[in-house]
């Protein structure tokens, strides 16, 4: 599946709430995503980690729809490296 066809998925199934929602109050929800994903990856089994990753993305690709953001389109600021060093393998000291 590509960023276009999960945006498109996701608009297909949820826009009529999450549009509704607006940004601002669908942030807790991916929050909520992300803190059960971290929970997950400490001390869970494979099949949660699957589970809360594409939770995570869901919520993320929600986030997008309703800020009207192609993430397939803002992802491309990556396909010639790092941004902050431009390279394939960053070197950045600021990130690890």
């Amino acid at each position: 599946m590509t960023l276009q066809e999960l945006q498109a998925l996701i608009e297909k199934m949820y826009s009529h709430k999450d549009r509704a929602r607006g940004a601002i109050r669908t942030l807790p929800w991916f929050f909520e995503e992300v803190g059960e994903l971290a929970a997950a990856i400490a001390g869970g089994d494979r099949a949660e980690q699957e589970g809360e990753f594409a939770d995570v993305l869901a919520w993320l690709a929600t986030l997008a729809n309703v800020c009207d953001i192609d993430l397939a389109a803002v992802m491309s600021k990556y396909t010639g490296g790092c941004p902050g060093c431009g390279k394939m393998a960053c070197i950045c000291d600021s990130k690890p």
